[in-house]
């Protein structure tokens, strides 16, 4: 079968089903696994080359509308006539319901089954240490100008939650909300997770934070309590969120999660 991915999430979704070698395009981000790269690249995310993708004549390509503005890659298939599939995983079961879907196209529905498997028993650990210990608050960023956070209906609220943690902003119903730098003073988090979206780890700096206004009074900042987190294991709505909660758990309570591993099966 002949697969195209047009989001690293969805080419990491591929991998996770054992399909990467029938892959013929990515998007330019898709990174991982690193034979990827290797891939005919067809241009960023929010603006695929059609042209380029129709050219490979394409089974199926697997779209996805997890970023605002990734709706015209859809009008583009759908105007070309290709033949496609739209993921848009905002929470953990969304992703597995993804996982499932691609492995219905490209029949392969035993990989899913036993991979969805897998990833209950992952979170029923983490859920269960969790329980034992005491939450910490946490503000997550993935943009600062103008500043988005998750809101509740998101990964990350669920993979702090198995992280012995809360989003500041669990209570509010969006997926991903803007906000004001006020309003996260206020809220006076424990910690505060920067993981930019499409930033490298060595393009964020916690001195960013720190010269906001009021951020002294924080008790994150005043607590050296920031911390830059890969954007790969927590921007991206594929499997390896699940290595993110395994690592945010060691990184916020590092006795109570001494003993977690990252599944074998997230290697690919």
């Amino acid at each position: 079968m002949r697969i195209i991915s047009i989001c690293p999430s969805n080419t990491e979704l591929v991998a996770h089903l054992g399909l990467t070698e029938q892959l013929v395009g990515v998007d330019d981000f898709s990174d991982y696994p690193s034979r990827v790269k290797t891939l005919p690249q067809l241009g960023s995310d929010l603006a695929i080359n059609m042209g380029r993708v129709k050219a490979l004549a394409p089974d199926i390509v697997i779209a996805s509308l997890s970023v605002p503005g990734m709706g015209r890659n859809v009008q583009a298939l759908e105007a070309a006539g290709l033949p496609h599939l739209i993921l848009n995983g905002q929470s953990l079961a969304d992703i597995q319901a993804d996982l499932a879907a691609v492995a219905a196209v490209c029949g392969v529905t035993a990989r899913a089954r036993v991979l969805n498997a897998q990833i209950d028993a992952k979170v029923a650990e983490l859920k269960a240490i969790a329980a034992t210990v005491s939450p910490l608050s946490v503000y997550w960023e993935w943009w600062p100008k103008p500043i988005f956070t998750p809101g509740g209906v998101n990964w990350l609220t669920e993979i702090s939650e198995l992280a012995g943690a809360r989003n500041i902003f669990a209570d509010r119903a969006e997926a991903s909300l803007q906000q004001s730098w006020e309003t996260v003073v206020a809220r006076d988090p424990d910690k505060i997770l920067m993981a930019w979206v499409g930033v490298a780890h060595d393009k964020m700096k916690p001195a960013l934070i720190k010269k906001r206004p009021q951020a002294a009074q924080m008790t994150a900042v005043q607590q050296d309590a920031i911390h830059l987190l890969e954007e790969h294991l927590y921007c991206r709505p594929s499997l390896r969120l699940i290595e993110g909660a395994v690592r945010l758990g060691q990184l916020l309570h590092p006795t109570a999660y001494a003993h977690v591993t990252v599944p074998d099966w997230l290697t690919t």
